[in-house]
């Protein structure tokens, strides 16, 4: 038997329980019936940032970034190539830095791209800088264990 995961929809913020072995069968939103994991970052926001890391039970993986940010354009494509690659497992998110600088402010963000880990709600690792290519994933999953 399989424990059951609580995750977050992308489209509407509903928490659904999905069972650890159904995660990899395409999940649907039991409110808005839309994908689960749509194999792309999140775009988080001050209006849903805490319900995706409180409330999700598989790791949450934040880009804090900004549009002016050379370094952060640079390394979007590994960000999303990493989504697709780590889905289900570990939901990809995004947090424009600009946008949500109170939330930048909390975690003390001084240097973009910098890139957060969490689990179970709290943050677990931190890096800064650029990663390219598979560097994210390995770096994810070197966290992970």
């Amino acid at each position: 038997m399989s424990f059951s995961r609580k995750v977050v929809c992308p489209y509407c913020g509903a928490v659904n329980r999905i069972p650890g072995d159904r995660l990899d069968d395409n999940p649907r939103c039991g409110k808005c019936s839309k994908d689960i994991f749509a194999s792309r970052p999140v775009d988080l926001t001050s209006a849903n940032f805490h319900s995706h890391i409180a409330n999700s039970e598989i790791p949450v993986l934040v880009d804090f970034w900004a549009e002016w940010c050379g370094p952060c354009k640079v390394m979007a494509p590994a960000f999303e190539k990493a989504a697709v690659a780590l889905e289900p497992n570990v939901r990809l998110a995004k947090l424009n830095t600009e946008n949500e600088q109170q939330i930048a402010a909390q975690f003390d963000i001084r240097s973009i791209p910098t890139m957060i880990l969490f689990k179970d709600g709290k943050e677990i690792a931190r890096q800064s800088g650029a990663m390219m290519g598979g560097q994210i994933e390995q770096w994810v999953n070197s966290q992970l264990g």
